[in-house]
């Protein structure tokens, strides 16, 4: 699964994976700083893992919004409605006027450019 991975890399996969994505709880199970973590994810293969357990936990959190939505949660539904359902109208927007009739070129009465 983790080929290319030495055994501390792995063991911090594991742990992120455990963590839900969760990097210093999956540093301090394995006993690594955070910014050793960092190092590594220019490691291309242990960023593929770690970009992998991202994904994992946005499904994770996606399914828990939908078992929420089927419950009856209205405020699941609205936040998934307006997150997804964009395209259908479901936004909220603010509609700004302006009126007034403002003179871009014209200096206000009160302007006095004297102390500039």
């Amino acid at each position: 699964m983790f080929t290319g991975l030495d055994i501390e890399k792995r063991a911090m996969i594991e742990a992120l994976e455990k963590s839900l994505g969760i990097v210093t709880t999956a540093c301090k199970t394995v006993g690594i700083s955070r910014q050793t973590h960092y190092n590594w994810l220019n490691d291309p293969a242990y960023k593929e893992a770690v970009d992998g357990i991202q994904e994992m936990a946005l499904d994770f959190a996606e399914s828990k919004l939908h078992k929420s939505i089927e419950s009856g949660s209205d405020t699941a539904t609205i936040f998934y409605l307006k997150c997804k359902g964009k395209k259908r109208g479901y936004i909220e927007k603010s509609e700004l006027e302006l009126s007034g009739g403002v003179d871009i070129g014209k200096k206000p009465s009160w302007f006095d450019d004297t102390t500039y």
